[in-house]
């Protein structure tokens, strides 16, 4: 039970760092016009390798 709670935080830890980057370079919904929170890691990891381009 501990190793599952220990994956989700690390996600949550990884969502929450790419939510931040994308806030400082001003980008607050995703390309579908979605809150950032709302997107899955795979999204907001997408989305923001598209701004970086």
């Amino acid at each position: 039970m501990g190793d599952i709670l220990n994956k989700v935080k690390v996600i949550m830890n990884r969502k929450e760092q790419l939510i931040q980057q994308m806030l400082k370079l001003e980008s607050y919904k995703s390309t579908d016009d979605r809150q950032l929170y709302e997107l899955t890691l795979s999204e907001l990891e997408y989305e923001y390798k598209k701004m970086c381009k």
